[in-house]
């Protein structure tokens, strides 16, 4: 039996559509959502209808199994990653009646909310606090240099993902469809943004962290030109898509939020390295994460590679807390990440995962105003080292500049599910091996 029908028939056995809990119910829906959009669409809900009326029925279930694989719907990841998520959330302990004495469970972190879900993601941020402004807008470009308790602010952001989302996808309003406000039920927004003392934004995240399955955490690092309302839906979006059941953190350094700000970006996440490397730090040792996954994006990926490099020099027992680093389209000059940082990050877990194009012009733009290659390019520059898995993504890159192929197409979103999901390593993914002189780097199927 493929995934999809296990997932459809699993869900099924547990009440789906209408009497199953209510993660398995919106992973059912989300999966049937996926398979909508195939020509055969009707042939195959038909034939899941005709299971929800059976349930067990063995015929049934071949008659789905072949309707599928005639469709090709198994060979479709975003249908397979609707899946998979289906089967996680079947896989996880159902809530129970508590007695009268019982000690309710954590809150789920994603929430339903007539046509959009919610997702609760965590911060910490060293950008300057702007009180009066509305919550997407609640910090600024510019430094905190003012803060009375340092320069980190903590807290967390309530963000909508519209029910028909599609994967990968940050969507916004589009004066081209006539929208000119953020519509919880189209659009990726941030609801609510809450600060918190730092002995409460650790106990809500211990709670979250305790309550998923794999008492797991990724903590995201975002690149240049972005502002915190955009790092914090572009958290809230790779949370929803990945299916991440633990604590989603970002920890948002003061980007302009501007494409000129080039320069004073660069000024600023150098100012702000050593913050993260104290957050890293303490988030490490307060949490009791069991599996943490670090993502640098563009120039986050120099402050993110700079603070890891930092800590385990200094506390190198922390090292095997840390599951992977994940850097995408890395803004660091290639020879410095050479020599200097990717030695400095052999004591991690695993080996670090790189995802590199040659046609990011983000990344050309650097590398024309540094004059030297990026680490995130590829081509005949394809930087292959030692305790790093170079991927190639220039083949999945879609996005507008080219440079958030990370979070923006399905392809790699669903090879970094895999790598998070099921510890998978390169070999181990739907990705192809190209041998060279210098090393093997990775490629996605075609």
């Amino acid at each position: 039996m493929d995934l999809i029908t296990s997932a459809v028939v699993a869900a099924i056995e547990h009440g789906a559509p209408g009497h199953a809990p209510e993660a398995v119910a919106s992973h059912y829906e989300r999966l049937k959502q996926a398979i909508a959009k195939f020509d055969s669409a009707a042939v195959i809900l038909a034939a899941i209808a005709a299971l929800e009326a059976e349930p067990g029925n063995t015929q049934l279930q071949l008659a789905l199994s072949a309707a599928l694989s005639s469709a090709k719907v198994p060979d479709d990841m975003e249908t397979l990653f609707a899946a998979q998520g289906l089967l996680d959330a079947l896989q996880r302990p159902f809530p129970q009646v508590p007695d009268v004495e019982a000690v309710p469970a954590p809150a789920d972190k994603s929430a339903v909310v007539s046509n959009y879900a919610v997702v609760k993601v965590y911060f910490a941020t060293d950008r300057q606090r702007d009180v009066g402004k509305p919550p997407a807008q609640r910090f600024s470009g510019e430094r905190n240099i003012m803060g009375g308790n340092g320069p980190l602010s903590y807290g967390s952001c309530d963000i909508s993902i519209p029910r028909d989302h599609r994967m990968g996808q940050l969507e916004s309003p589009s004066l081209w469809r006539l929208e000119f406000r953020d519509d919880p039920a189209k659009h990726v927004v941030v609801l609510s943004a809450e600060v918190r003392d730092r002995d409460n934004f650790f106990a809500a995240l211990k709670t979250q962290i305790r309550a998923s399955a794999g008492k797991s955490a990724f903590i995201f690092v975002h690149g240049y030109n972005v502002s915190f309302e955009d790092a914090a839906r572009r958290t809230g979006q790779m949370a929803y898509d990945l299916g991440f059941d633990g604590a989603p953190v970002f920890y948002s350094w003061p980007s302009r939020g501007e494409v000129a700000g080039y320069t004073i970006d660069e000024n600023n996440i150098e100012w702000s390295t050593p913050h993260l490397t104290a957050f890293l730090a303490d988030f490490l040792a307060s949490t009791d994460a069991a599996q943490v996954y670090l993502v640098g994006h563009s120039m986050g990926s120099r402050g993110l590679t700079r603070a890891v490099a930092d800590l385990l020099a200094a506390q190198p027992q922390l090292a095997q807390k840390i599951t992977e680093i994940i850097l995408s389209a890395p803004d660091i000059d290639a020879a410095i990440f050479k020599h200097d940082i990717a030695p400095k990050l052999a004591g991690a877990r695993n080996p670090v995962t790189l995802y590199a194009s040659s046609q990011d012009l983000a990344l050309a733009a650097s590398k024309a105003v540094h004059g030297y290659a990026r680490a995130g390019d590829s081509g005949a520059g394809m930087l292959i080292v030692a305790g790093v898995e170079t991927i190639d993504a220039t083949g999945v890159d879609t996005s507008f500049m080219k440079h958030s192929y990370f979070a923006e197409k399905r392809s790699a979103l669903s090879d970094m599910f895999y790598l998070i999901r099921n510890n998978a390593r390169a070999d181990q993914r739907f990705l192809d091996p190209v041998d060279t002189a210098a090393g093997r780097y990775w490629t996605f199927k075609p």
